[in-house]
Order: structure tokens, then C-alpha cells, then sequence
């Protein structure tokens, strides 16, 4: 187990790493830089002399050669200072510390509706007898992973927004404002965790010790819940790890549609001006979650099945 639980750790230190650097790369690879836009006044309004341009060079260190720029930023990185934002001049860490909390709400809420949806879905569809009642179950999924998000999210608004009048098309205000944004980011994962379980409970199903249990008398509802799924939950729980650490990437379309604040908007701007250290700190935070998520996930598979962590062929 402790074996297990290192190689576990030194692959999350290597994805992080490895984010880190991509990003480094691919924003100094744009054209354009952040000094650029504000000395052509695409900030304050007003261009900067060629002297403030070199003294902000200077001050965030763009004047030295890439390589020791990503050094030095890399360990500032490892010691917790993400820097400041080149566009506001706030820390990064309490910029995102600020917009993290609406975007934790649509987030949560997306999650627990797509678990709630997938997980209901696949347990009808694999429940029923209704030949036909399956089929259309199991074509929904499908059919949800293909829409676009942000076409959900405008089709949303337009029909409970401005059609019915129900909810409220845009801003962040009361649990009213939380319905369509959290439906439109957890509908696409819940088809997805829809399809992934329901295949892996019928494969369940079909296993010798469903036939065993039928044969004692064990109810279907038992068969499903108490033997079945916990067997089906490891391939299910797998890609609820990867639904929960893209959740805050799909927080940037959601976000923008409803005109919610958030991390997602926050990305928006920082890469519309090319923010170098708040694009980076948001992104080592979106890997922290998706590492730490997945961590997690692969913490309690051994708690499912203890051949996992101990190597055993199942």
C-alpha cells in the first residue's frame, strides 16, 4: 500500500510539473507580450514612455533570458508565491482566492447533478425490463455528450429565462441564479458517467455471482445496489475523477454565458491581456485540483478492490 501510495504522489508532482511547464512555453510562444498591450494602452488608456516599458520589463523580470525566467519562476512557484498579475498588480494567489468562491458553487452544484443524473440513469436503464425503455434511456447520454456547451447554455436561457421566466438568465445572486448554470456545466458529465457505469453494471450483472445471488432469493433491487455496483463503481469512478478535475475548465464557457464571476471569467481576461503569472497560478490551481481529485480516486480503489493495491490479477 505504501508502495502504491508513492508512485501515486510522484505521478500527481509530475503532472503538475509538466503543466507547468507547458504553459510557460505555450504563453511566451503567443505573439505579443503584456508590456506590448500596455504600452500600447490596451490597460490604463494611456501609452507608457519606452522608459516605463524597460522599468516594467525590469520589475517582472522580463528583460532576463527565458530560461532563467522559468527557473526563477518555477521556484517561486515550488515555495507558494504564484507572483502578482501584471494587468491589476494584485497577488495571483488572492486573486484567485477572490474568484474562487462562486466558481466553487457552480462547480459543486454541476457535479452533484451530474452524479445524481448519470448514476440515476444508468441504474434505470440497467433495471428495467422494458426492452424499448432501455434502448431510448441508453440513447439519451449519447445524445447529451454530442450538444455543444454553450449551446446548452444559450438554448437554457432562452427557454426558461426568457420564455418561461423562471430563473434568472445571468449574474450570481441566490440559489435561483445557481439552476441553469449548474445544469448546463453537469449535463455533459452525467452522460458520461451515465454511459461508463451502465456499461459496467451490465457487465456486472452477467457475472457468475449475480446468477448466485438470484438463485438465493436476493431480490433485484439488492442484485443492483449490493452486488452489482460495487463492482461497477471502479471504471465509474474513474471518470468521476476526470468530471471533477474538468470542472473548472468547463467553469470558462459557463461562467461567460451567465455573466457569473469566477475563476472561469478570470481566465478569460488574464489570457485576453496575456498575464503570464495569473494564467500560470490559475492553471497550477486547476492541476492541483484535478491531481488532487484523481488522488483521491485512485486512494480508494483499494478500498473496492485490494488487489488493486496489491498487484494481484483480478
Amino acid at each position: 500500500m505504501i508502495g502504491y501510495l508513492v508512485r501515486r504522489v510522484a505521478t500527481a508532482v509530475a503532472v503538475l510539473w509538466a503543466a507547468y511547464t507547458l504553459t510557460f512555453i505555450v504563453l511566451y510562444l503567443l505573439p505579443g507580450d503584456p508590456i506590448t498591450t500596455m504600452a500600447s494602452g490596451g490597460l490604463d488608456g494611456e501609452p507608457l514612455t519606452p522608459e516605463a516599458i524597460e522599468a516594467l520589463k525590469v520589475r517582472y523580470g522580463l528583460d532576463q533570458p527565458l530560461i532563467v525566467q522559468y527557473g526563477h519562476r518555477l521556484a517561486e512557484a515550488v515555495r507558494g508565491d504564484l507572483g502578482t498579475s501584471i494587468q491589476t498588480g494584485q497577488d495571483v494567489r488572492g486573486a484567485i482566492l477572490d474568484a474562487l468562491p462562486s466558481t466553487l458553487q457552480v462547480a459543486l452544484a454541476g457535479l452533484l447533478f451530474a452524479v445524481l443524473v448519470g448514476g440515476g440513469l444508468a441504474l434505470a436503464a440497467t433495471s428495467t425490463r422494458l426492452r424499448w425503455l432501455r434502448q431510448v434511456l441508453m440513447a439519451l447520454p449519447s445524445l447529451a455528450v454530442s450538444l455543444p456547451v454553450f449551446w446548452v447554455g444559450l438554448m437554457l436561457v432562452q427557454v426558461f429565462s426568457f420564455g418561461l421566466h423562471w430563473l434568472p438568465s445571468t449574474g450570481a445572486n441566490g440559489p435561483a441564479a445557481l439552476v441553469l448554470p449548474a445544469i448546463t456545466l453537469g449535463l455533459p458529465m452525467g452522460a458520461l458517467i451515465a454511459q461508463v457505469l451502465a456499461k459496467s453494471m451490465d457487465t456486472a450483472l452477467a457475472e457468475p455471482y449475480v446468477g448466485t445471488a438470484r438463485a438465493k432469493g436476493v431480490g433485484e433491487r439488492d442484485v443492483h445496489l449490493r452486488h452489482a455496483l460495487r463492482n461497477a463503481a471502479i471504471p465509474a469512478l474513474t471518470v468521476l475523477g476526470y468530471v471533477a478535475g474538468n470542472l473548472l475548465a468547463g467553469t470558462v464557457v459557463v461562467e461567460t454565458v451567465f455573466t457569473r464571476p469566477g475563476l472561469g471569467r478570470l481566465t478569460v481576461q488574464a489570457v485576453g491581456v496575456q498575464d503570464i503569472p495569473l494564467v500560470q497560478g490559475i492553471v497550477i490551481f486547476a492541476s492541483l485540483v484535478f491531481v488532487g481529485v484523481n488522488l483521491l480516486v485512485d486512494l480508494i480503489y483499494p478500498v473496492l478492490d485490494p488487489r488493486i493495491a496489491t498487484g494481484v490479477p483480478a
